[in-house]
C-alpha cells in the first residue's frame, strides 16, 4: 500500500512539474513572440505597389528573409490599408499593429526638431554630399533622439526626389533671383532661406498657387517632378531651375519594442537589410526623378535653364541653417553634415 501511495504522488507531481513547465513555455513564447516558432513582423505603405516607397520596403523584406536564412514572416499592407505614415508612426512607437514602415520625417518633427532641418533647402551641397552623409552616419543625432524619445528604430534613409525652382520667366543668374516672390513650404527655415538669398517668400494655399502665378502674385515656385506632374504647373510657370536645393529623404523604422524581442540574429539581418534597402531605395528614388524630370524637358512642357552658381546661394543659406541648428541644439547634426565627404 505504501508503495503505490508512492508511486501515485510520483506521478502527480511529475505531471504537476510537465505542467508547470509547458505553462512558463507558453507565457515566455507569448511575452517574446520572436522566441516562437513562427516570428511575424506586420510592415504598411500608404502607397501602392508601384509606388518606389513599397518598392523599397520590399526590396527590405526580400533582405531581410535572405540576410537571416531562417523562417521569418514579413506582412506588408500598402495603399493606406493601415493608415497613413503619421499613424505608422504612432504605432511602432506604442508598439502597436505596425512593426516597420517608411515614415516622412514631417511626421517626427514633434518628437524632434532636427527632422525638419534634414530636409532644410541647401542643406547639402549635392547629390554626392547627400548621399555620402546619410550613409556616413552624421544623421546618427536624429536617429537617436527618435529612439529616446519616441520608441522608433531609424534603420535606414531612402529617398531621392529633388525639389527645383520653376518660373514663370527665365532665371539664369543668382542676381535674378534677387526680389522675387515665392511660395515657400510652412517651415519657418524655409522662408528665413529663401529670404537670405535675395528672394520674397510667402503662404499661398496649394489650391490657390495656379491663380497666383498666372496673376504674378508670384513669380517663381519650387517642386518635385511628380508634382509638377500632378498639377501641371509648368502651363503657367514652364522655365525649370535645377537647383537641387532640397532631397526628399524617407526613413526606413521599425518599432523599438518589437526589435528588442526579436533573436540577435534577426536583429543583425534587419540592420543590414535596413541599410542595403535604403541604398536600394535611393538609387531607385534618383533614377526616377531625373527620368521624370527630363521627360517634362524633352515634350516640351519645361524649359531647362542651368543656373550660374549654385554654391553662392547654398553659402548665403548657411548661416541661417547655423542659427537654426543653434535654436533647436542640433549643432552636431549639422556640424556632421558639412563634414561630409
Amino acid at each position: 500500500m505504501q508503495c503505490g501511495r508512492f508511486a501515485a504522488r510520483w506521478r502527480w507531481t511529475a505531471v504537476s512539474s510537465s505542467l508547470r513547465t509547458a505553462a512558463i513555455c507558453l507565457a515566455v513564447a507569448f511575452a517574446h513572440p520572436a522566441l516562437g516558432q513562427n516570428v511575424t513582423l506586420r510592415g504598411a505603405s500608404q502607397y501602392g505597389d508601384g509606388h518606389v516607397v513599397t518598392r523599397t520596403l520590399q526590396r527590405f523584406e526580400e533582405l531581410v528573409r535572405q540576410y537571416y536564412g531562417k523562417p521569418v514572416q514579413l506582412a506588408l499592407q500598402n495603399d493606406a490599408s493601415r493608415g497613413l505614415e503619421r499613424q505608422y508612426f504612432a504605432a511602432m512607437s506604442l508598439g502597436g499593429d505596425v512593426d516597420y514602415a517608411i515614415v516622412a520625417p514631417v511626421h517626427m518633427r514633434e518628437t524632434s526638431a532636427m527632422a525638419q532641418l534634414i530636409e532644410a533647402p541647401f542643406l547639402f551641397r549635392d547629390a554626392a554630399h547627400w548621399n555620402a552623409a546619410l550613409d556616413s552616419g552624421a544623421l546618427k543625432p536624429l536617429v537617436d533622439e527618435i529612439a529616446a524619445k519616441a520608441g522608433v528604430r531609424i534603420i535606414g534613409f531612402a529617398g531621392g526626389s529633388t525639389r527645383n525652382f520653376v518660373a514663370r520667366s527665365p532665371v539664369a543668374t543668382t542676381g535674378d533671383l534677387r526680389g522675387l516672390k515665392i511660395r515657400a513650404l510652412g517651415a519657418p527655415v524655409w522662408g528665413t532661406a529663401f529670404t537670405a538669398i535675395g528672394m520674397e517668400p510667402t503662404s499661398i494655399l496649394s489650391s490657390a498657387l495656379r491663380a497666383a502665378l498666372e496673376s504674378g502674385k508670384v513669380g517663381i515656385v519650387e517642386a518635385e517632378a511628380i508634382g509638377l506632374e500632378a498639377t501641371r504647373l509648368y502651363e503657367v510657370a514652364p522655365y525649370l531651375i535645377p537647383t537641387t536645393h532640397s532631397f526628399v529623404i524617407r526613413p526606413i523604422c521599425i518599432s523599438e519594442k518589437t526589435f528588442k524581442t526579436l533573436p540577435a540574429e534577426l536583429q543583425q539581418a534587419i540592420l543590414k537589410a535596413g541599410t542595403d534597402a535604403a541604398a536600394f531605395g535611393r538609387k531607385f528614388e534618383q533614377v526616377e526623378d531625373a527620368i521624370r524630370l527630363d521627360g517634362l524637358v524633352s515634350d516640351g512642357k519645361l524649359k531647362r535653364v542651368p543656373l550660374d552658381n549654385r554654391a553662392a546661394l547654398k553659402a548665403l543659406a548657411d548661416p541661417v541653417l547655423a542659427t537654426y541648428a543653434k535654436e533647436i541644439g542640433a549643432e552636431a547634426l549639422l556640424s556632421a553634415i558639412n563634414a561630409t565627404r
